[in-house]
């Protein structure tokens, strides 16, 4: 025999209905506050796991800050010696090309300089000596 369908009982349905709804609010409350007690936790979790992050940062860059002083002192170190070297190369390549130049007879800066008095001497001379025959030229 088959069964037959239950009779439709708007007093039952209503009543099912109420108790539907009130355990779903009753469901939302229950996930509100569960939600609410877990963020806490959860926000308190990435605070802290923040201030860690935030403190290795700072130790990084504080290393990172340290290393390069420390390399910009070796650097200065290197250019002070490299400098000091090409000084020594320069000072070594002139005192060479000098003695080459004085092996083939040229003059050295000392007898350019010297030879450049004697010219200056020898033109204030002339002035002179220019100066000296007009002035006779004119009386006469």
């Amino acid at each position: 025999m088959a069964s037959k369908p239950p009779e439709f009982d708007p007093q039952n349905m209503s009543e099912q209905m109420k108790n539907s709804a009130q355990q779903i609010w009753q469901a939302g409350l229950g996930a509100f506050a569960k939600a609410q007690e877990e963020g806490s936790k959860v926000f308190e979790a990435l605070v802290k796991d923040g201030s860690k992050l935030q403190e290795t940062t700072m130790q990084a860059q504080a290393k990172m800050a340290a290393a390069a002083v420390k390399a910009s002192a070796m650097a200065s170190d290197i250019g002070q010696r490299a400098g000091g070297q090409f000084d020594r190369l320069e000072g070594i390549f002139e005192e060479r090309v000098a003695k080459a130049l004085h092996h083939m007879g040229l003059p050295d800066a000392q007898d350019l300089a010297d030879l450049q008095a004697r010219v200056a001497a020898l033109e204030a001379e002339l002035k002179a000596l220019k100066a000296s025959v007009e002035k006779n030229s004119l009386k006469g």
